[in-house]
Parts: C-alpha cells; sequence; structure tokens
C-alpha cells in the first residue's frame, strides 16, 4: 500500500512540473510578444525588407530607363550619321562639280585665246551628238543656218597647242548641222606634206581609231618622206584654207609597179576628246576683204 501511494504522489509531481513549465513557456512568451522591443525590431525587419524590395525596383526600373534612353540615342547616332554622310557627299558633289567648271574655264579660255588669232571669220560650235544614221560617223554640232552656217563650210578645232582639221558641213539646219569628219570614207581634201611640199589627196577610213590615208603622191617623192612628217591641207579646191594640220605619216606605201604611191597618217585630233571647234567661213577673210576695200 505505501508504495501504492509513493507511486501516485509522483506521478502527480510530474504532472504538476509539466503544467509549470508549460505555463511558464506561455507566459514568457506572452511577455517576449508584449514587449516595444520586439515591435521596433519587427517593423525594422519589414522596413528594411521593403527597402530591398523598393531598391531593387528602383534599379530596375533604372536599367530599363537606362536602356531606352540608350536605344534612343542611338537612334539619333544612326539619325545623325545619315545626315552627315548625306552632306558629305553632296560637299564631294559640289567639289567635283567646281573642279569641273575649273577645267570647263580653262578650256572655254584656251579656246578663246585660239580664236582670236583666227584670221577667217568663225562660228564656234559644240558637239553635241554623232548621226545615227551614218553608223556614228557623222557628227552634231549646235549652230546653224540663223548663226551663219552653210553647207561645205570647214572646221577646225584647237587641240594640244595647234589647229586641227575637223571637217566640213555636210547639211545646215537651222539650229543645228551635220559634219562630215576626216575619218568618214566620203570626206576627201588636198593636202600636202609640209616639208617635202608634195601634195596628194586625204581620205577618210571609217573608223577614228584606224590612219588616214593620203595617196597620189609622186613617186619621186619616196626619198624624201619620213616617218613622223607633218601634213597639212594644201588650199586647193578653196574649201579649206591652206596650213591646217591634218596629221603625220606612220607608214609609207610604195608598189614598184603603181604610178603613185601613198602614206597612212595618224590624225593629229583625238575625236575621242573633242568638245569645241570653229566653223571657218573661208569666202570672208577679213585680210582680203580689207585688201578689196583699199583697192576700190
Amino acid at each position: 500500500m505505501p508504495i501504492n501511494g509513493d507511486r501516485k504522489h509522483k506521478k502527480r509531481f510530474n504532472v504538476e512540473a509539466y503544467v509549470f513549465i508549460a505555463l511558464s513557456l506561455v507566459s514568457f512568451s506572452m511577455l517576449l510578444f508584449s514587449t516595444r522591443s520586439f515591435v521596433i525590431d519587427f517593423r525594422d525587419m519589414g522596413l528594411s525588407l521593403f527597402s530591398g524590395i523598393r531598391g531593387s525596383i528602383y534599379g530596375i526600373s533604372s536599367l530599363v530607363s537606362r536602356t531606352v534612353l540608350s536605344v534612343q540615342e542611338l537612334a539619333t547616332l544612326r539619325r545623325e550619321y545619315a545626315e552627315l554622310t548625306d552632306r558629305m557627299t553632296r560637299y564631294e558633289q559640289m567639289e567635283r562639280t567646281a573642279a569641273e567648271i575649273r577645267q570647263e574655264n580653262n578650256r572655254l579660255r584656251e579656246q578663246l585665246g585660239f580664236a582670236e588669232t583666227l584670221r577667217f571669220r568663225h562660228i564656234p560650235a559644240q558637239i553635241i551628238g554623232r548621226d545615227p544614221d551614218n553608223l556614228f560617223s557623222a557628227l552634231v554640232i549646235n549652230k546653224g543656218k540663223r548663226d551663219g552656217l552653210a553647207n561645205n563650210m570647214p572646221l577646225i578645232a584647237y587641240q594640244n597647242g595647234i589647229q586641227v582639221l575637223v571637217g566640213k558641213v555636210v547639211q545646215a539646219g537651222q539650229f543645228e548641222s551635220l559634219v562630215l569628219p576626216v575619218y568618214d570614207l566620203s570626206f576627201y581634201a588636198s593636202a600636202r606634206l609640209s616639208d617635202s611640199r608634195y601634195e596628194g589627196l586625204v581620205e577618210g577610213q571609217g573608223n577614228p581609231e584606224t590612219p588616214l590615208l593620203m595617196r597620189s603622191i609622186p613617186k619621186r617623192a619616196r626619198e624624201e618622206i619620213n616617218h613622223g612628217d607633218l601634213i597639212v591641207t594644201s588650199g586647193i579646191g578653196g574649201v579649206y584654207p591652206p596650213g591646217i594640220t591634218i596629221g603625220r605619216v606612220s607608214t609609207i606605201l610604195y608598189q614598184e609597179y603603181e604610178t603613185s604611191m601613198s602614206v597612212e597618217m595618224e590624225p593629229s585630233i583625238d575625236f575621242s576628246r573633242l568638245e569645241y571647234v570653229f566653223v571657218i567661213d573661208v569666202e570672208t577673210n577679213p585680210e582680203e576683204k580689207e585688201r578689196e576695200g583699199l583697192d576700190g
């Protein structure tokens, strides 16, 4: 019996101890949660948490803003680069145009200086095209009858410091004229060798890149003709005034059985660079008119 009573007493003590401990823990917890320090710490935690979130949001928004601004700046830079490139292109075109104008002025000044030395009445003209009906052999100039042009008027040009024969007018229109160049197959002109003075007939061979031909030269002139000899117009026939350069001897053609000899010549004019010409009015030579006036 005493043993059973001790056991009951010990069990009751254990239950009371457990209850005491539980109540102590509850009381401590309630006391802990009710203190001001804990409330302050909790608010600090919330503030820190929200501050971190707000900082992250600000960082992200700043990054997005900077990215948008960078994209806008890049678009602006590209637009400004395109504008500068276009402006540079225009400046380069203006510079090229200015250089071309200077070159054109120099050429015109050169032509004007040459025109002042001509003893014949002359009409300056410009090459403006080629006649497609003549296999691009005939030239078209921008002067016609209203400027005083007529058929068979000779044309000369100033190139490389010398006056050179170009051809003659074969069809004078009202505002434009058709010119037969020296290289055309139907072109003929009386000429002579400048040094030996032997005469012949110059004709074209159909192409500006092909040498001209001077035929009907006396065979006795063979020993006096050399490569590079100058050939000029003779003035015979009255169409071309004498002394106008045609070209220089490039090949001597001689056959024993023929009664005359021929030479090929390189034209002194470069038709690929020909822009300006002078139409000569041989019938109105100022010197002859002056003499006629004195005689009258």
